[in-house]
This record gives structure tokens, sequence and C-alpha cells, in this order.
């Protein structure tokens, strides 16, 4: 299933008031460790898996990358991208990331930004990414935590007065489709445990550099109290692999 649920009214409307909507990387809680994993930009060649508003792929041209295309299913999305991007380097094509087809050995570098858990053929899209980078190309993602995304619910257990006691995790092993809540109901996405992640990688010829469980930075959390509840779960997964 190639759900586009970022082109629905309700979904986008609250989408885009999210702060890391409006602020952009700054205010995304896992940007300052994926940014760390990023590699030297002058002059490469970038691909961007659901580019979103385009935050990515304007900090890989302020980092002087040489052109940079970004992919999305979403028109809306894509909209607001074009809107906030004067530079000629950069390209954004509509198309489910399951179906993007570019030439051998054409990337230095692909990125993804938590859009992998909404792709049910992941196996295929690193197969494929591997083939359109060049030797030495890097592909680092960010997924939602396999532990947050096991239950379709994705949310915590509260006590009768409504105060968070644990996050609950279940059916962790059984991969597939969740149904779940995020912003509107009904958003589908791909629950596939952290060794299937990892495995995937490694199968389509990868080498493994580096996988982070990331945490708010401290000035997040001195700005946002709510935020310490992030150490007591990882929410994110971040995966940086090499092509040898």
């Amino acid at each position: 299933m190639k759900q586009n649920i970022y082109d629905d009214l309700n979904f986008f409307s609250a989408y885009k008031q999210m702060q890391r909507s409006v602020k952009g990387l700054e205010a995304a809680g896992e940007w300052h460790v994926l940014r760390g994993l990023l590699p030297d930009l002058t002059d490469k060649e970038v691909l961007d898996l659901g580019c979103g508003f385009g935050w990515h792929c304007l900090y890989a041209r302020q980092q002087q990358a040489r052109s940079v295309i970004g992919v999305d299913i979403s028109e809306k999305m894509l909209q607001k991208a074009r809107e906030q991007t004067d530079d000629s380097a950069i390209s954004y094509v509509r198309m489910p990331i399951e179906d993007i087809s570019f030439e051998r050995a054409q990337f230095d570098l692909v990125i993804s930004s938590l859009a992998l858990h909404y792709v049910e053929s992941f196996a295929e899209v690193c197969q494929k990414v591997y083939e359109y980078l060049k030797p030495g190309g890097a592909f680092i993602f960010s997924v939602e935590h396999p532990l947050f995304t096991a239950r379709a619910e994705q949310d915590w257990h509260y006590d009768d007065k409504g105060n968070r006691l644990h996050w609950p995790v279940d059916h962790y092993q059984e991969e597939g489709v969740r149904d779940t809540t995020f912003l509107t109901d009904h958003v589908i996405k791909y629950h596939r445990t952290i060794s299937t992640y990892m495995n995937d990688v490694i199968g389509a010829g990868f080498a493994l550099k580096a996988v982070k469980e990331p945490v708010p930075f401290d000035e997040m959390l001195k700005q946002d109290a709510g935020m310490k509840d992030e150490w007591r779960r990882p929410m994110f997964l971040l995966i940086a692999a090499e092509k040898e």
C-alpha cells in the first residue's frame, strides 16, 4: 500500500503546525545525531527520500552539495518545499519511495528522514539505494523506533490520573501493517524489528557504520519539560551504512 496521508487536508493542516515543520531541522529531536552521521557534502550528489518540506535538501546545499533531488509522494509537501527553495541545484520529484528509478552509481549520499516506516518493501528500497550509490557512497536514514511502532496504539500506559506509567511493548516480533493514529486516524505504518532493519541493509550489500537511538539535546529538554519522557524509551532509530 502506498498511502498518501500527507495530502489529506486534516492531516496536513495538523502536520504543518508541528514545531519541526515550522522551525525546521533545529526543532527535530533527532537532528543533532543525524547531522553527526553525515559525510562531508562538498561537491556531492544527494538524494533525499521522503523529503517533505525540503529541510534536508536545503541543508545539503548549504554544505556545498553539488546537486540534490528530493522525492516525496505528497504534492502538498512538495509545494511547500518548492515555495521555500530558491536554488536551481535542488529539484523535487513527486513519486512513491518504492517507485524510485535513477541511474546506477548516480549519488554520493542517499538520506531519508522518518519516511521508511511508511514503506512496505524496505528490503527492495535498500537494494535500489545500493544500486544508485557510487562506491563509497553513504545511506543514512531515520525511522520511528521499532519499540515505538510495535503496537498500533503508539502511546503510553497511563494511571487513572493521566500520569505516564510506562511505554508498553507488544507484538514486537509480528512485523507488518500498523493502523495508527498520528495527527489523524488510520495512518498506515509498517513495523519491523531492529534486526530486520539492520539485516536488510546488510543484505543489500552495505557495511553498517553506525546505529543510533537518539534522545533530545539539552537545549530542547530545557525548552520543553515534556521532552524528559523521551529518555524513558527510544522514539527514533538511525542507521548509517556505506557501499563498499
